[in-house]
């Protein structure tokens, strides 16, 4: 299947680990001109090298997409050194997890800034771009704590959920200019994040980690976590010009822990 991405420039946030670096190999391997921007310049470095084993090149920036400023300055850097912007995958930034005893208004204030304002502000700066050309794709793995609750996960849930509704609203708002932006929310997913959420859930419930990885994983139809691959494909697909109709999409990728109707 030819998904039409070869030679298109695609800036990766978060790009240097877990679904990221995932999405930059895929990405790679279909002939694009990938980008990554990570806060950590040994990640990224460990990420260059890790791609070159299978031949890919990758431009980087360090970043602290947190931050308006260092959000404009990774935009800017990549068009004029690499060139447009046809794809943005958002995949940078995540809030702790925090057991309900252990939240204050501080904790609250950082989830925000590392997940939703790390997404919202290198969209602000990319999607006038794509406006003006009357072409783009964005895709923004957020997550599905921002659709079920979850004790251990209410920062970074509210988080999510605002993302998914300012996805949502963007892709209407776009839509006539010929820019497309999806959702994907994967559930647990196989990355350095897993053993994060495991220790929180761990200090609630007084359970070993190791323990609440089996029995969270026995709760899955499929039996088992995503991994970042299989995520990395989904984000393949919807940044394509197979995916050319679909736009305002909210894909979930949780095996069937919970079946929703949306």
């Amino acid at each position: 299947m030819n998904l039409e991405l070869d030679g298109e420039v695609v800036l990766i946030t978060g790009g240097s680990k877990g679904i990221g670096l995932a999405c930059a190999r895929a990405f790679g391997q279909e002939g694009a001109r990938v980008v990554i921007v990570s806060r950590s310049k040994d990640n990224l470095s460990a990420a260059q090298e890790f791609l070159a084993e299978d031949g890919i090149e990758v431009t980087t920036f360090s970043a602290d997409l947190s931050d308006v400023a260092a959000a404009e300055r990774a935009v800017i850097a990549t068009e004029e050194q690499v060139g447009p912007i046809g794809v943005l995958v958002n995949s940078a930034g995540g809030a702790k997890r925090v057991p309900p005893a252990e939240l204050s208004s501080v904790k609250w204030r950082v989830a925000m800034d590392a997940k939703f304002f790390t997404y919202m502000n290198v969209m602000d700066y990319v999607l006038p771009r794509m406006v003006e050309r009357q072409a783009g794709s964005v895709v923004n793995i957020i997550g599905t704590g921002g659709k079920i609750a979850s004790p251990i996960h209410l920062p970074g849930g509210a988080a999510n959920a605002a993302l998914m509704l300012a996805s949502a609203g963007l892709a209407a708002a776009w839509g006539p200019a010929g820019v497309r932006v999806n959702v994907i929310n994967p559930g647990a997913t196989m990355t350095d994040r897993v053993q994060m959420s495991l220790d929180a859930e761990s200090r609630m419930t007084g359970k070993p980690p190791e323990e609440l990885l089996r029995l969270n994983q026995q709760r899955i139809p499929l039996g088992r976590y995503a991994t970042p691959e299989e995520v990395a494909d989904a984000a393949l697909y919807l940044s394509s010009a197979r995916a050319s109709y679909v736009t305002g999409a909210s894909l979930t990728m949780d095996g069937a822990l919970t079946p929703l109707v949306v």
